[in-house]
């Protein structure tokens, strides 16, 4: 018979092993499941994923006849001592390749199939003003042996978004909008596209950033790190599961390449803006018919708020907000039982709202809340009446100089000396302030700005207007769209003195 202290040292012997394999396992376990997350997080190889979506991502090619040139190209100024020696050689140059008669001018971009009948989503500024426009196809079988002429349903210059339509004999493969709101700060996306016109490319990154605005008042960007370049604009963002997320647009940079900051507009706006394209051929936006501007905590207190949240109303012209009894100096709370946190956030409420919709506008007012009752209008006939009116009873002057640029209105002779299409609108840079921001980023005289916050521009009025609305929406950089020698160029200036 053992002694009872030698069993008792026993067990406590098998008892400890035992607890050792099972932390042992339990820690082999748990490096399996970090080593499969890893494998899941980051694939060994993005190429079956490029496989499955590549023949869905398209090229496409836009030619626009320019007139003629009768002038210097470029801005020479006037009574320049190189004014007679570029009209000269320009003249020699003419006369040897007959350049006053009107020329093919060609521009490249990108786009993605969305639909088996043909429907193709790409950027508004990939084919605005374009007279032809042809769609290239990713090589492979089953797809287009030729190139496709493309027809345009409907464009959204707030958005740069643009819905075009071709006719194959054939159903084409297509790919799926995702939900991009369930995209997170650090999953993986690939971009897809034509950069630089060197073909079909891909480039792989991460989510950098959620909910970015550049300036226009339905921005919702994705940034991403992933490489896009000139030519990527209107390609698809997808994430790991093959479904569009965004659609590339804008990159920041201080030469025009990629340094790793791009944009790409989210799908969950640009699916909206598709939607109303292939019903109707345009947009149809809520209006709201206010002013406002965000909340400060200065404003809280002084209007005894208890947070800094909402949207102050600063005024209200003619429109739905006037007709229902809404008053400057009305805090907006809540839009259509939804809590307002911004301005940001109530503009891309109003605007997803169907139009000729009867919301309830929660309001605090004098010390308490009220409920008013608005029947939205729609916001682009507001604007067709605001661009009129300002037409009809604006007069301008022809030059001005403000963030660090000297600009005036684009005339026809103009278009002529920088081979700008007829119909286009915008401002010449005539000369830019070496010291200033503008002259930094590359702006130099002879470009011509088409939009600003992405809208169009065509005056100086309006210009001043852009600027007004984005400091009143408490915004620090204005987004200008700049062309030169007609290709394409989002720049941030600056708006703090």
């Amino acid at each position: 018979m053992q002694p009872l202290a030698v069993k008792s040292t026993t067990l406590e012997a098998v008892q400890g092993q035992r607890l050792r394999v099972f932390w042992l396992g339990l820690m082999t376990f748990f490096v399996v499941m970090l080593q499969a997350a890893i494998a899941q997080a980051r694939p060994e190889s993005l190429a079956p994923l490029a496989e499955q979506i590549s023949p869905s991502v398209v090229n496409i090619t836009t030619t626009t006849v320019i007139e003629g040139r009768t002038g210097p190209q470029g801005i020479v100024p006037e009574g320049s001592p190189f004014e007679d020696f570029f009209r000269e050689f320009q003249d020699r140059n003419n006369n040897n390749n007959n350049g006053n008669r009107p020329r093919r001018s060609s521009a490249l971009g990108s786009g993605f199939v969305i639909s088996e009948d043909g429907y193709i989503v790409t950027n508004n500024h990939v084919i605005e003003g374009a007279d032809e426009i042809e769609i290239e196809f990713f090589p492979g079988d089953g797809q287009p042996a030729d190139r496709l002429p493309a027809k345009v349903v409907g464009t959204d210059p707030k958005t740069d978004i643009a819905l075009l339509k071709v006719d194959a004999d054939m159903p084409l493969k297509f790919v799926r909008f995702g939900d991009s709101d369930t995209a997170r700060v650090g999953d993986w996306v690939v971009a897809m596209g034509n950069p630089l016109g060197q073909g079909f490319s891909v480039s792989a990154g991460i989510v950098s950033a959620r909910n970015r605005a550049l300036s226009g008042s339905y921005d919702d960007y994705i940034q991403t790190d992933a490489a896009i370049n000139r030519g990527n604009s209107g390609g698809p963002l997808f994430n790991m599961d093959g479904d569009v997320i965004g659609v590339n647009t804008a990159i920041l940079s201080p030469n025009g390449g990629s340094i790793g900051i791009g944009f790409s507009m989210a799908s969950n706006v640009v699916t909206k803006v598709v939607d109303q394209l292939k019903e109707y051929g345009e947009t149809r936006r809520g209006w709201l018919g206010v002013r406002i501007q965000d909340v400060t905590e200065d404003v809280a207190e002084a209007m005894g708020l208890e947070k800094a949240s909402g949207a102050l109303i600063t005024d209200v012209p003619e429109g739905p907000a006037k007709e229902a009894g809404l008053l400057a100096g009305d805090v907006i709370k809540t839009f259509d039982g939804v809590d307002v946190e911004n301005t940001r956030g109530l503009v891309r409420q109003v605007g997803n709202a169907e139009v000729g919709k009867s919301v309830r506008v929660v309001v605090f007012r004098d010390g308490g809340t009220q409920t008013v009752l608005v029947t939205l209008g729609r916001r682009e006939d507001a604007e067709r009446t605001e661009t009129r009116v300002v037409k009809r009873d604006t007069q301008e002057p022809t030059e001005k100089s403000l963030l660090g640029l000297t600009i005036t209105t684009l005339t026809d002779e103009m278009r002529k000396e920088l081979n700008v299409p007829a119909g286009q609108e915008g401002l010449v840079v005539t000369s830019v302030d070496e010291t200033s921001e503008a002259f930094e980023k590359g702006l130099r005289a002879g470009d011509v700005i088409t939009e600003a916050g992405q809208q169009k521009l065509s005056t100086l009025a309006e210009l001043d207007e852009r600027i007004a609305d984005a400091k009143e929406a408490g915004r620090k950089s204005l987004l200008l769209l700049v062309r030169r020698a007609g290709e394409p160029r989002f720049v941030a200036l600056s708006l703090e003195d």
